[in-house]
């Protein structure tokens, strides 16, 4: 790995903290028409105060902005970030869960802890990858059976291994 690429991790435009606001706002708004801290506190399960100093930075992005009744609404950008995250949520919950055969509850929490961090370039084709997957093409079936019979276990042998090099993820006894 590049010794650059590490930092690549700061330089997102939300963090994950600031996607579920996002998020939380944009959800409430749909179901109410509207969105106040005191939603939004109870709807993530946090104190207003709390709420309240994790708004600041999000409102200075412009992401959200409060009208002079203290009712909180996304910008466009705010709610082009909260769709991308939710639309990145689903792409990745398929991947671990429908692809991969990650059991649901685990497919869902580590959707949840990456999908603010994924490229618009990675977003869309792993959305291609997921059309793909679910389509019916006889290449796409074949590839399916070909991924269903391969065995999970590995030899053990990190050393030898075009993956692993130095440690190995499987459990072994």
């Amino acid at each position: 790995m590049s010794q650059e690429v590490w930092k690549e991790f700061e330089d997102n435009q939300i963090t994950h903290s600031a996607a579920h606001y996002l998020m939380a706002i944009k959800q409430l708004l749909e179901d109410n028409g509207y969105a106040r801290v005191t939603d939004i506190a109870k709807a993530l399960n946090i104190t207003r105060g709390s709420c309240s100093i994790s708004l600041k930075p999000l409102k200075k992005r412009g992401y959200v902005v409060e009208d002079e009744n203290r009712f909180l609404k996304l910008s466009d950008e705010g709610q082009r970030l909260a769709e991308l995250v939710e639309l990145n949520d689903k792409l990745l919950e398929v991947l671990f869960g429908e692809v991969l055969g990650v059991d649901p509850d685990q497919a869902e929490i580590d959707a949840c802890k990456i999908e603010h961090l994924l490229s618009i370039e990675s977003s869309r084709r792993l959305s291609v990858f997921i059309r793909t997957w679910r389509s019916a093409a006889p290449e796409v079936n074949a590839f399916r059976k070909l991924l269903s019979k391969q065995n999970p276990d590995c030899a053990g042998d990190a050393e030898h291994c075009q993956l692993c090099k130095s440690i190995c993820i499987e459990p072994h006894d």
